[in-house]
Order: structure tokens, then C-alpha cells, then sequence
């Protein structure tokens, strides 16, 4: 049978893919900048037709492939200590209602990658001033709304714990609504400290019956 030209593109993207994850894995870039950079590599221009440009859940199963090749049992070290600072932040911030995001909670966390939370409160300054009061130095952002561009940014606080960058978005509380539903392709796209424990209890249980 000869290929046609949806496998052609199918394939175009799987290399992009698989570049752009090796820079995730390999340097740390984000998404975006990588996906850009290895449509560069692949198909020689500097800006593609959109439809050339895998998704992130197919660039983050490459990095997870990568990761497994590559990395192994370091990468599942490293994120064992990110789940475990992740998870102690969450339990001191318990009051404003933090759910883990991000590479941390996916699975494809590494060397590179930092902690993403979201808060859900009355106001960004309760947090603020929570933080400051328990002498933490924070850095103030913003961070595009994770209901899209049709929402303003919101601001966000980034710290160190325990030598680990926290970045918490701070979101009002009716924000939440919604928020729970999983992403397209069924995995979670934020959980809270309870699920957290559940995730890391069964990473755990998997490691002890390999």
C-alpha cells in the first residue's frame, strides 16, 4: 500500500516529537521553544504550517520515552524528590487549596524541572502575605489562565523549598469549578495533596513488584 499524505505528516510530526522531547529531557527547554526549534531541524523553515506541530501529550509521551531509554532509574529518583518537597509545600499551604501540576505530576519530571502549583483563594495577597510572614522570599509573575486567552494572566509566586523552585499560580476560588475535569487524553490535569498520596503510594506499590 502507498503512503499517503496524512502518513506522511503523521510521520513529519512523530520525528518533531521525538526531537523536541529530547531537548525537554536533555536541556530543559518548555514545550513551546522546543517544539519550535525541532520543526526547524526537521523540516528546514522557520515557521511551519500549525498542522506539522504534534500536540504536547504526543511530545510528552516522547519524553517519557526518552526518559525510560535514557534516564532511567535517575529520572525516577529525581522525581520521587520533587513529588515528595511538592507534596510537603502542599500540606503547609493547605489553607489555600493547592493542587499539583505540570511535568511533577505527569510523570515526566527531571533534572531540569521545577514544582507548579495552583492555589485557589480569596485573594493573591493571603497568599503573599502567608509566605511573608514565614520569612519566605517570593518573586512575583504572571502566568497565562489555564482557562485560555479569553481569561487575564494571573499572578504567580515562586520560592525555593528546600532547594527546589516552587511556582504557585494564584487563582479566586470560583476558578476551581471545572478544573477537576481530566485532560484529553484521561490523564489528571491537577490533583491535591490526597491524590498525590495516592499517586506516590502507587509509583511505590508498581516499584516494589518490579
Amino acid at each position: 500500500m502507498m503512503p499517503t499524505p496524512n502518513d506522511d505528516l503523521q510521520q513529519l510530526r512523530a520525528r518533531i516529537a521525538a526531537t523536541a522531547a529530547r531537548m525537554i529531557a536533555q536541556d530543559g527547554a518548555d514545550y513551546a521553544t522546543a517544539k519550535a526549534k525541532a520543526a526547524r531541524q526537521v523540516l528546514g523553515v522557520d515557521r511551519p504550517s500549525p498542522n506539522y506541530l504534534p500536540d504536547n501529550i504526543q511530545v510528552e509521551d516522547e519524553v517519557r520515552r526518552y526518559q525510560a531509554l535514557f534516564q532511567g532509574p535517575a529520572q525516577a529518583a529525581r522525581l520521587q524528590s520533587l513529588r515528595s518537597a511538592a507534596l510537603e509545600v502542599m500540606e503547609q499551604l493547605a489553607e489555600f487549596r493547592p493542587y499539583l501540576t505540570g511535568a511533577v505530576l505527569s510523570g515526566s519530571a527531571g533534572e531540569h524541572d521545577d514544582i507548579h502549583l495552583q492555589l485557589f483563594a480569596d485573594s493573591a495577597k493571603d497568599v503573599e502575605i502567608y509566605l511573608l510572614n514565614r520569612n519566605v522570599d517570593i518573586d512575583i509573575s504572571e502566568t497565562p489562565h489555564f482557562k485560555g486567552g479569553r481569561h487575564e494572566p494571573v499572578e504567580t509566586v515562586s520560592f525555593q523549598w528546600k532547594k527546589e523552585t516552587v511556582h504557585a499560580e494564584l487563582y479566586e476560588m470560583n476558578d476551581l469549578r471545572g478544573a477537576l475535569k481530566p485532560r484529553a487524553d484521561g490523564r489528571l490535569q491537577r490533583v491535591d495533596a490526597a491524590g498525590l498520596r495516592a499517586l506516590m503510594t502507587t509509583d511505590e506499590t508498581l516499584e516494589q513488584d518490579e
